[in-house]
């Protein structure tokens, strides 16, 4: 791309194709129209970096392009926003400290810039052409000049990146420490505490419920409740309503004959013996144990029974080796070759794919034909039937929709020749409702309707559609005792679970140090279980309790030592450190480069994200950074809107 990219330091070429890969793929995120041109009429300055500024409209020009195709919470878009404009500043501010430093980039320098992000323009070396380029950059909204221009800026940032990492040092002590980091195990026994079998011995009486009930009663309500009359479109029943006429199988038939046309096809059964995956060495056994299975059919023998017995095709075997039919095209060429040349009844010799060696015998044979109609009628009327009734719910759930405004559903159902209403009262989220059952669509199609209002149209698998209209609202109210009683108890049986998972732990932890180390006797005393899983390293897994970063402390104990209790997703852990098993360095010096390459790329990222961070904190100190917060305030507001 231009020279520093060629420098020896692969840490430096990693990090620049790694920005250089965020441009491709996100290129238009800071490529802001009119980069340069200062201020557009009254648009509000967000931010002035030197002389430039950044406006309020290409601020939302960025964001637009950051969030396409994104889903993002109107929520979580206060959050996203400050951050691209961040963004934006920070780039700026990195294009002005490099012109400052002299940094240029040439024509040349863009160009193979533009051709590692837009590969594809150059198939072969060749370019597509500048209509191509022309074309591809109009599908972001881009001009060639406004994207080269861009471009160039984005190798003088690399340039300036790479400035800032180009001193980037990894020492012999970090890489081992890496290789140790990595390579290193511990060896442990530990006894999981788990909520599961501790449930026996928690007991929660009425009195607490009613006590707690008392204490918290404003936090147990009943949600809003509807009671609908919900009407359904099915693709299905309405297939089943549709007749055809002759006639208009006959005009369907005649029109696409040739969708009706057998092509040449064998109905074929075969043996396999595999050779794929084996030992070479098999081959030869595979061959001669295929020429036997030949023999014996030649002889007489059920070809179906030494399918089931001797066949390695498992969706065949238990078939007779029966394939059903195959047309041409459908299996590997020595195979269809001899399946094809066979009459029916004959029996191939031994043929040799790259699966391994087959014997093949053709039941029946079919030239190609074209089906005649009788053949193809009840195939033709379903199709036409799936037509018409997809056709048909195009437009009826908007009629259905239209309908239900004016009339009452029951109407509805009878003038459109649609099921009779299905009937609900007071549900809410998360309750089944017949022929639905819970579904998180139909719930947001109906969340705070009014009575009589009409709910938007839903898919409800399979192939149906549901409308529902609201007949009734219930609104929240308080919950009786009886109604959150369950809730109760649920909370107060965790709470007391929770208690006596940390109480057995602490316990456990407390015996074991007055034992001298001996989880497993102090374990025994308690009715505890001890397991011993193999050593496992950092990045590993430790038999029944998952990732080793749940007892990652284990890596910092002195053999013998007990360490927990850790909390899990699911209880607690206590352990003892039994070995530390110190890495194999036989393979340290084939992997030292691969390590050394890694960790300069983690240390040169690290090193040019702060300096980016203190460039803009300087570059706002001595006031070549002016960030307007009270413009930047109102468009953040304006997304959260």
């Amino acid at each position: 791309m231009f020279d520093l990219f060629r420098s020896r330091d692969k840490a430096v070429r990693f990090l620049l194709s790694g920005l250089l890969l965020l441009v491709a793929l996100s290129m238009v995120t800071y490529l802001i129209p009119s980069y340069g041109s200062g201020d557009r009429g009254d648009d509000a300055v967000v931010a002035q970096i030197g002389k430039e500024n950044v406006t309020t409209r290409e601020a939302r020009l960025a964001i637009q392009s950051q969030l396409r195709g994104r889903t993002v919470p109107p929520e979580l878009l206060s959050l996203y926003v400050p951050r691209i404009i961040d963004q934006i500043i920070t780039q700026r501010a990195l294009v002005y400290e490099a012109t400052r430093l002299g940094l240029k980039v040439s024509d040349e320098d863009t160009s193979n810039a533009i051709r590692m992000a837009i590969p594809q323009l150059f198939q072969d070396g060749k370019f597509a052409g500048r209509e191509a380029y022309a074309a591809f950059l109009a599908q972001q909204n881009l001009t060639i000049p406004e994207f080269e221009s861009e471009m160039a800026r984005q190798v003088l940032i690399n340039r300036l990146r790479i400035v800032a990492v180009e001193g980037t040092v990894v020492t012999p002590a970090e890489i081992e420490q890496e290789y140790h980091r990595r390579q290193d195990k511990v060896k442990i026994q530990y006894v999981k505490i788990s909520p599961d079998k501790l449930k026996s011995e928690v007991q929660v009486s009425p009195a607490e419920i009613k006590e707690y009930y008392d204490k918290n009663r404003t936090a147990f309500s009943v949600g809003e409740k509807r009671s609908l009359a919900i009407l359904m479109v099915d693709q299905a029943k309405l297939e089943q309503s549709i007749n055809p006429t002759d006639a208009d199988l006959r005009r369907l038939y005649d029109a696409q004959k040739d969708q009706f046309r057998t092509q040449e096809r064998v109905q074929v059964r075969h043996i396999l013996l595999k050779t794929a995956g084996k030992p070479p060495d098999e081959d030869a056994k595979m061959r001669a144990k295929a020429d036997d299975l030949l023999k014996q059919i030649k002889a007489g023998t059920d070809f179906a029974a030494l399918a089931g017995k001797n066949s390695e095709d498992p969706g065949s075997a238990a078939k007779g080796g029966d394939l059903g039919w195959i047309v041409r095209g459908q299996t590997v060429k020595p195979f269809e070759d001899a399946a094809f040349s066979l009459k029916p009844k004959e029996t191939s010799g031994v043929i040799k794919t790259e699966y391994g060696y087959h014997i093949i015998q053709v039941l029946q044979h079919e030239q190609a034909h074209q089906n005649t109609f009788d053949e193809v009628k009840s195939q033709i009327a379903d199709q036409l039937r799936k037509q018409r009734a997809s056709q048909i719910m195009q437009d009826l759930p908007d009629r259905v929709e239209s309908a239900l405004k004016k009339d009452p559903p029951a109407k509805v159902a009878n003038d459109l020749n649609l099921p009779q209403p299905i009937t609900v009262e007071n549900v809410g989220p998360g309750d089944p409702i017949p022929e639905i059952g819970v579904n998180k669509d139909f719930e947001q199609s109906i969340a705070g309707l009014k009575k009589g209002a009409v709910s938007q149209p839903v898919a409800v698998p399979p192939n149906r559609v549901a409308m529902a209209v609201v007949t009734n609202v219930t609104p929240p109210r308080p919950a009786s005792l009886e109604e959150a009683q369950a809730r109760i108890r649920q909370t107060l049986e965790k709470q007391k679970l929770d208690q006596l998972v940390n109480k057995r732990a602490d316990e456990l932890v407390a015996k074991a140090q007055a034992m001298n180390g001996d989880l497993e006797k102090a374990a025994k005393s308690l009715s505890l279980e001890v397991k011993m899983p193999e050593a496992f390293g950092r990045a590993g897994a430790v038999e029944g309790l998952g990732q080793a970063a749940y007892v990652g402390q284990a890596f910092n104990k002195m053999d013998g030592a007990i360490f927990g209790p850790v909390p899990l997703p699911d209880g607690k852990v206590v352990g003892k450190v039994l070995a530390h098993i110190t890495a194999d360095m036989s393979n340290f010096a084939s992997l030292r480069s691969g390590l050394r390459d890694e960790l300069k790329g983690k240390k040169a990222q690290e090193r040019a994200e702060l300096f980016e961070v203190g460039l803009r904190d300087q570059l706002i100190k001595e006031g070549k950074v002016k960030i307007h917060q009270d413009v930047v305030n109102r468009l953040v507001t304006s997304y959260r809107g």
